[in-house]
């Protein structure tokens, strides 16, 4: 007996083949109907027998393409209408927007093949791409994602790939970007005056050339450019630092393969698998010793940010290479990254020596995702090419709600449905460039969504780029949400549920509900509310964001509120003695009166002031970098804690004196730093499963950027599990603020 099935899928459904794997299911089943592509996801119609409907439809769970991801697929059964064939149908745009835009992918193993077979067309072609792989998000205008709606749009297919195009049965059937050398974009290289050198193979021959004589080639990449030098060239690698005025900050590395790779650092199979995976992360290792690149390229750290070749460029550039490149953000210092061949010649004209740039458009930026191995598990540090802008689920519908997150590692978030759509990485909003960047991406998701919400969400801090743009432009009401609240909600999201749970919530500096900057919090609770139940004991820092920038005021504060004035004679101690007997007296002065001293409970001035202690950067040149130092520094055998007591109260407070003294001690004794520094992470891992206890909540997430750091949050999950408690880590958002406007998304769809 013939029945008819109606289909609705929704999830990363367009754009990795579903189409073409529907209609070969079809045609396999010999069943009639049609597919098609719309704004909200692949839409069925599909008539015959019904056993084998009722295997087609089970098929499509479990054979579903790789890249393919099934959040919900609705099944109605009918009575059939007499369809006749299988046909792919042309893609509807009527409907709401919540299709999942599919991130860039790398290069695929077929399309890697393809490129390096000399009997293939597209042998050596920098633009290879198939359904699996290659530019999704980055050049997408609207939805659906057809090639009228994407930066594609004016490359014309030859007959050849418009046979491919219209083949169901050819991996590139409507791979959008589909192009080869007789039709697609073109490569080319240029001085910083714009006079072209050469192109095709010619420019790439030069771009390698270039880079083994010590030169900086600026390439234009997937989601922006990259600044390229040889990485074991440390002369070479300080003149990028010097022009792009990037002092300190480790520079990441980009290896021709996981070989490479190997060479350079330890690569736990985790960490390989990652590195070859559609995502192609950066992905944060341990380097080799001795350190097989130059010094300059991660300076006062063991770790090394690593990733492999994840377009066809890339690839073909690093073959032709001896040695593995530094590939770092094509931009100044605290711009946004530049994707236009032309702005990059007046931005990064005085940066680069050559520029190996091409002519498919670029639509939106996307730097490159950062990730750790935390537990065996991936844990983005960044979340940008690969990652954005899928979607976090929501076991609940949310109302349509944009968050516009904090003002660091800034990320915006748009609720729709039972999704939360998440930006790509957008940078520290400190400059008009970046606010820019900033407020196209907001208009680029309502547009590309066509959503209009409800509310805006943001944070309560008055001074945030973030806040004063939803106070000032916002057309919703305002939901302010609390930055750590804030934490703590993308987390149990990430996990999906709503809790309750312990967040352990610790961070640099979020402003509190008492107006105190907050940044070492216990919350108990869930998404839509929470109470601050413990924090650690408050201190001062002298100078407001100065202390931020020169973790030795931190320390010094932190001696203060122990020893009192009498701290500022101790100058055997590296705060101390950072500063001169006058500079000591007026920071002696903000703290005891106090002025311009904000109180803060903040885990990471701790870390700073601790670091400090430990004669690890006075002066910090980018955010964390004291703390990640101090836990490079750790010992990983060192088992022993020093004191970190929990004083009752409401809140409860963790007592960090006792702690302090018994690392005074440890220098008075001459221990070893690595093994001082290691106590004083056991401590707060120790700290944490005390306050669990106190709270009795079964669950604990962690969250906050004090989790980024791997040996805290590794060493307090397996604690707290040893003592009974199930841990939560972030997975698809990260701890950082990158993943706050996720929380405020759904703080504010919990008050509404």
């Amino acid at each position: 007996m013939k029945r008819r099935l109606e289909i609705a899928i929704r999830g990363v459904v367009q754009g990795v083949g579903f189409r073409p794997f529907v209609f070969l299911l079809a045609e396999e089943l010999a069943l009639s109907g049609w597919v098609r592509n719309d704004s909200r996801g692949v839409f069925i119609e599909v008539e015959g027998p019904e056993p084998a409907l009722s295997t087609f439809l089970e098929r499509l769970r479990a054979d579903k393409p790789a890249l393919a991801i099934i959040d919900a697929l609705d099944a109605r059964w009918s009575e059939p209408v007499g369809l006749e064939g299988f046909e792919i149908r042309h893609s509807a745009d009527s409907g709401e927007k919540t299709a999942a835009v599919l991130p860039d992918l790398a290069m695929c193993p077929a399309c890697r093949a393809d490129i390096e077979d000399p009997s293939n067309r597209r042998r050596g072609y920098a633009f290879t791409n198939c359904t699996r792989c290659g530019p999704r998000f980055s050049i997408l205008r609207a939805l659906p994602y057809d090639r009228p709606n994407t930066t594609m749009a004016g490359f014309a297919l030859c007959e050849r790939c418009r046979a491919e195009y219209e083949d169901p049965r050819d991996r590139r059937f409507h791979a959008q970007p589909t192009a080869c050398p007789e039709c697609g974009p073109r490569l080319f290289l240029w001085t910083p005056a714009g006079e072209r050198l050469g192109e095709g193979d010619a420019a790439l021959d030069g771009a390698a050339a270039a880079l083994v004589q010590g030169r900086i080639v600026a390439v234009k990449g997937l989601g922006g450019f990259h600044l390229l030098v040889d990485a074991t060239n440390n002369a070479a690698v300080h003149t990028l630092r010097e022009r792009k005025a990037r002092w300190a900050k480790p520079l990441a590395v980009m290896a021709r393969d996981v070989e490479a790779a190997r060479a350079l650092c330890e690569v736990p199979a985790a960490a390989a698998e990652l590195l070859v995976s559609p995502q192609a992360p950066i992905v944060l290792l341990r380097q080799r010793e001795p350190r097989p690149v130059a010094p300059e390229v991660a300076p006062d750290t063991s770790q090394l940010g690593l990733m492999l070749p994840y377009t066809p460029l890339h690839h073909l550039l690093l073959a032709r290479l001896p040695f593995p490149v530094v590939a770092t953000s094509g931009n100044a210092s605290d711009e946004p990254i530049c994707t236009d061949e032309r702005d990059a010649l007046s931005r990064l004209g005085r940066i680069a020596d050559l520029f190996l740039a091409h002519d498919r458009p670029i639509e939106r930026h996307v730097d490159d995702s950062v990730a750790v191995v935390v537990r065996g598990r991936p844990q983005l540090v960044r979340r940008a090419r690969g990652f954005a802008p899928l979607p976090i689920p929501s076991p609940r519908p949310l109302p349509a709600i944009l968050a516009v997150g904090a003002h660091q590692k800034a990320t915006i978030a748009l609720a729709a449905g039972r999704q939360v759509f998440l930006s790509q990485h957008l940078g520290d909003l400190e400059t008009p460039a970046a606010l820019s960047v900033f407020e196209r991406v907001i208009a680029d998701f309502l547009r590309l969504y066509a959503v209009q919400p409800v509310a805006v969400a943001h944070d309560l801090h008055p001074d945030y780029a973030s806040t004063r743009w939803a106070i000032e432009h916002a057309r919703a009401p305002l939901v302010p949400v609390q930055h750590h609240h804030a934490h703590f909600a993308a987390c149990l999201g990430d996990n999906g549920t709503d809790g309750p749970a312990l967040g352990v919530t610790w961070d640099g500096t979020g402003l509190g509900l008492d107006g105190d900057i907050w940044g070492g919090e216990f919350l108990v609770g869930g998404i839509a509310k929470a109470t601050r139940v413990a924090t650690l004991r408050p201190f001062r820092l002298p100078g407001g964001e100065s202390a931020v920038r020169e973790p030795r005021r931190t320390g010094l504060a932190l001696l203060f509120e122990l020893f009192g004035p009498a701290a500022l004679e101790r100058e055997e101690l590296a705060p101390v003695s950072a500063f001169s007997p006058a500079e000591r007296s007026v920071i002696g002065r903000m703290l005891a009166q106090p002025l311009n001293a904000p109180r803060t409970s903040s885990a990471g001035r701790l870390f700073d002031g601790v670091a400090s202690l430990l004669s690890l950067h006075p002066r910090a040149s980018y955010d964390g970098q004291a703390a990640a130092a101090l836990e490079h520094l750790a010992d990983p055998d060192e088992t022993a804690a020093y004191p970190l007591p929990l004083r009752p109260g409401t809140p409860a407070t963790l007592d960090w004196g006792p702690l302090i003294e018994a690392l005074l001690e440890d220098l008075r004794r001459e221990v070893p730093r690595p093994r001082i520094a290691a106590r004083f992470h056991n401590a707060l891992a120790a700290a944490i499963v005390a306050v669990a206890r106190f709270a009795n909540e079964r669950r604990v997430a962690l969250t906050g950027g004090c989790f980024q750091n791997r040996l805290l949050a590794e060493r307090t999950a397996a604690a707290l599990e040893r003592a009974g408690f199930e841990v939560l880590l972030h997975r698809q958002a990260p701890p950082n603020d990158g993943g706050i406007s996720l929380g405020q998304a759904l703080v504010a769809a919990a008050a509404l």
